[in-house]
């Protein structure tokens, strides 16, 4: 008994002094605290649209936010009901934001349809849903990107349309480079792109890692591109190695390269929307080069939200999220790294 005291004891003023918060019920729609959204989509859950709208009227021309807000609003259109977007658009059937946000969610159900599994287990049923909501979202966001010329939001969006219907790489290409007239450095585009290149729908390692290299070198700092040879480095060397890797692995000299760039761009990035899930990468990265104080530094501005990469490429995502969190932080606390 005494044993089990001195241990909760030492758990407990572990979890205070990093300030992590060991019982709380995790948030696995978002990847981190954003308390307006949080309202709006509360709000649209008991059927309300206006907040949605000033939501994305207070975006404005900040694309990055613009985008990250339309994908948020679509995803809970989609996935927990669109009664309160269909009295949006009736109530202002001209509204550009109205119909991105219909576009977009279109999409989301287009994949919704698909499922999360491989080809092999997915059916011909699902397919032909899929691949009919994909044809009817891309007609949709051409109309978009028609009503408000200046918005990447729409090109962007229709990436997932391009990977879904399986695009010619020269007519995905065409269709990136009129996403990037609009928004060099836009991150949706460039993460939705790099996902087309990869391995796993209709490009290769080489590919993926030729488009974030250049992506990473091209970027101002805050742009949070920098992030993107990280994930090329995940997927290849995690969600396709055969053998788990060693801690080696991640402590080589390109590889401690690659994070300390992500971790200055990350520094410059403080307004930026996609920071929270930046900061899960991050996280992840650090603890497994052994520099917990790092690690536990990312967790902190992101505790109780889960949705980020890696964790949600797992089977369990909230259990891996707390999981490499706990490890983080025992990490910091005992090795005092």
């Amino acid at each position: 008994m005494l044993i089990l005291i001195s241990i909760g004891s030492l758990a407990a003023l572990g979890w205070l002094r990093y300030g992590l918060l060991p019982l709380r019920l995790l948030n696995t729609r978002l990847p981190g605290p954003d308390l307006v959204l949080q309202r709006t989509l509360k709000a649209a859950g008991e059927g309300e649209w206006k907040s949605a709208a000033q939501l994305l009227a207070d975006a404005g021309r900040d694309w990055d936010r613009r985008a990250y807000y339309a994908q948020h609003l679509s995803h809970s259109a989609a996935h927990d009901g669109d009664a309160w977007l269909r009295t949006w658009t009736a109530a202002r059937p001209e509204d550009s934001d109205a119909a991105l946000v219909s576009a977009c969610a279109r999409v989301e159900h287009a994949w919704k349809t698909r499922g999360g599994q491989r080809a092999s287990a997915t059916s011909s049923e699902q397919f032909e849903g899929f691949h009919r909501e994909l044809l009817g979202a891309r007609e949709d966001l051409a109309r978009v990107a028609a009503m408000n010329p200046e918005d990447p939001t729409p090109l962007a969006k229709e990436i997932w349309v391009a990977l879904g219907l399986g695009y010619p790489m020269d007519t995905t290409r065409s269709l990136w480079g009129q996403v990037t007239e609009r928004a060099p450095h836009i991150y949706s585009a460039h993460f939705g792109t790099l996902q087309f290149m990869s391995k796993k729908w209709r490009g290769s390692h080489t590919q993926a890692k030729e488009f974030a290299a250049r992506a990473a070198q091209d970027a101002p700092l805050g742009s949070l591109l920098k992030l993107l040879p990280l994930n090329t480095w995940y997927e290849e060397h995690e969600v396709f190695a055969e053998e788990r890797l060693t801690s080696d692995a991640f402590r080589s000299r390109h590889l401690i390269a690659l994070v300390d760039a992500a971790l200055e761009d990350a520094a410059a990035a403080e307004s930026h929307p996609e920071l929270p899930s930046a900061r899960h990468t991050l996280a992840y990265f650090l603890l497994r080069q052994g520099r917990y104080k790092e690690s536990v530094a990312q967790f902190r501005h992101v505790d109780g939200y889960t949705h980020g990469l890696p964790w949600r490429y797992q089977a369990f995502p909230r259990l891996s999220y707390r999981s490499h969190r706990t490890r983080a932080m025992w990490g910091a606390l005992l090795l005092r790294r």
